[in-house]
């Protein structure tokens, strides 16, 4: 049986034609796949893929590391800006000391303790690379890894992958297949597929960074962010969850009603503390398996820009920018500096496999992991 995971005019700084598997990409102005090392091994089959809609909305990917790299949604004065932070080759993505920059994320998104589990009776132990734990898949992690692709269609992008067995320390060749999809709603869709031949875990989830303002307008504080969820999961230093579920109410992370992101991040709490910020997994509201839930919606305080997250899983990750360094420069020419961007990534929790009281995250063979998201944009006049 399958087991499914509960769970929007392109302007010239940046043309990329749509391609399939068959044709090549064909690149202009600020994005060059030309420009990649072809002596780079991991990056020099990297291209970039556009899908478009009728609204003139288009979502710009490559598959180095099944990257978002930009995001072209209209604003309030209907002027066309990139919402998504990223940049101009997948030579700069694979140098980034930010690695996950618009990312496909797996095996596991977000962090499990001290790398280790126990499944099925044996420990599991997996590459490090976050502290004492691993992160987002670990060294091996999807960021780092080139998807076969193809575009049946001008709006639709397939990425495929297999994932080998003890890659990054998990166990079973996994075969993993992501559909991502823009409809003439403005909704862009993520369809995450997997199967494996031994049991393993599987997390998956997009990394993308947003500021609904636009790439490099600064400051993401005072975005206004609703989160439809009662409860989340409070974390130790290292940021995995104590086990808990605790409730919002009464403290920062209450964002049932729309709030802005900055009003409360200075307060002393030590959660934020441990998180440096907001870098935490919320347990959404209204979550039933193989339904969509409205898990949060954000809004550009200068853009009008409205970003609504739909999703199956029962967890959303909302992170704050929190470790921004200002140490990359982005596509546009600004550089990712401190809380210029956040994330909102839909997933299970974080630690699953050392919580048996948290929703699970375990793949057998002979089942398929089967889960959907997407962001929906509209525009707040």
């Amino acid at each position: 049986m399958n087991l499914k995971f509960i769970a929007g005019a392109l302007p010239a700084l940046l043309l990329v034609a749509a391609c399939n598997s068959s044709t090549k990409t064909t690149v202009t102005d600020s994005v060059k796949t030309d420009s990649v090392a072809k002596t780079d091994t991991s990056t020099k089959n990297a291209s970039f893929y556009t899908l478009k809609n009728k609204n003139n909305v288009r979502a710009i990917f490559t598959n180095y590391g099944g990257r978002l790299v930009s995001l072209f949604v209209p604003n309030k004065k209907g002027k066309i800006i990139d919402v998504v932070t990223g940049f101009k080759t997948a030579e700069e993505y694979k140098k980034s000391t930010e690695p996950y920059f618009g990312a496909t994320i797996g095996r596991y998104g977000n962090r499990i303790a001290k790398g280790k589990f126990m499944l099925d009776g044996k420990q599991v132990t997996l590459t490090i690379n976050n502290g004492p734990n691993t992160l987002h898949g670990g060294k091996a992690g999807f960021q780092y890894v080139m998807f076969d692709a193809k575009m049946p269609d001008d709006h639709t992008l397939e990425l495929s992958y297999l994932s080998k067995d003890m890659e990054g320390g998990f166990p079973g060749n996994a075969k993993v297949k992501v559909t991502y999809s823009l409809n003439d709603e403005n909704e862009l869709h993520m369809d995450y597929e997997a199967t494996t031949d031994k049991t393993t875990v599987m997390n998956l989830t997009n990394h993308a960074f947003f500021n609904l303002n636009g790439e490099g307008s600064g400051t993401i504080l005072n975005h206004i962010v609703q989160i439809n969820a009662d409860k989340y999961t409070p974390v130790d230093s290292t940021l995995i969850p104590t086990g808990k579920l605790e409730p919002v109410a009464g403290t920062p992370f209450d964002f049932n009603k729309p709030t802005a992101i900055g009003l409360r991040i200075k307060d002393k709490n030590e959660q934020l503390k441990n998180g440096t910020g907001y870098d935490h997994n919320f347990v959404l509201s209204g979550t039933a398996p193989g339904k969509f839930a409205h898990a949060a919606t954000v809004i550009g305080d200068k853009s009008g820009v409205v970003m609504d997250v739909y999703t199956q899983e029962p967890g959303l990750q909302f992170y704050s920018g929190n470790f921004m360094q200002s140490k990359n420069t982005f596509k546009g020419g600004s550089k990712d500096d401190f809380r210029t961007a956040f994330a909102m990534e839909t997933q299970h929790f974080p630690d699953s496999p050392n919580e048996p009281s948290f929703p699970t995250t375990t793949l057998k063979p002979g089942e398929t992991y089967k889960t959907s998201s997407y962001y929906k944009f509209s525009v707040k006049k």
